[in-house]
């Protein structure tokens, strides 16, 4: 697509765009979400997101298709979000927190948080500085590549590689890991 040649008339395709098809496309991200708040919210992102493209929105062949696949495209987003948060509020409800105040889940829980940092350790750096910061910092792929100047592929084989690995090693402690992966989001 071709960058719009005025900004003043890139700004009169929008807001027709915006004016033409925000009902429509509200009407469906409430359909595919159940939600008016989620649904406003979705929609709005989509043309900001439209917004800040260069994007020459005239030579757009299929605008309505394009806002309807990009609706739902951010809807699938957030309903994804919400599922993990869902999981999220499941796993660290207060009872489970209770459970791990437990001595015995205490002792355990400690007893995972060392082997776990013996496990980084025995990572190549690299490889243990990709891990940390996707799974540490929540950075994306393409973040983490741009941040170590390495490509997206190159950062992909070391996830990879350090999920194979910690697999391994911590092989012993899979069930209690599984759960303290739920929680490490909370420290």
């Amino acid at each position: 697509m071709k960058i719009a040649s005025s900004p003043s008339d890139r700004q009169a395709v929008f807001d027709a765009m915006y004016l033409a098809y925000h009902p429509l496309l509200n009407k469906y991200a409430y359909a595919l979400l159940k939600d008016g708040d989620m649904a406003e919210d979705t929609v709005h992102n989509v043309f900001l997101k439209l917004l800040e493209s260069q994007m020459d929105l005239a030579e757009l062949q299929q605008p309505k298709a394009y806002l309807y696949r990009s609706v739902y495209n951010e809807a699938m987003n957030c309903l994804k979000h919400r599922q993990i948060e869902q999981v999220y509020e499941d796993v660290a409800s207060p009872k489970q927190d209770e459970e791990m105040k437990d001595s015995s889940s205490s002792v355990q829980y400690k007893e995972l948080k060392v082997a776990v940092a013996a496990a980084l350790n025995q990572l190549p750096e690299q490889c243990r500085t990709v891990f940390q910061l996707s799974r540490y910092e929540e950075l994306k792929y393409k973040e983490i590549a741009l941040e170590l100047d390495i490509s997206v592929n190159t950062v992909e084989k070391h996830m990879v590689k350090a999920l194979n690995r910690l697999r391994t090693i911590l092989s012993d402690y899979l069930p209690l890991l599984t759960f303290w992966l739920f929680l490490i989001v909370k420290e």
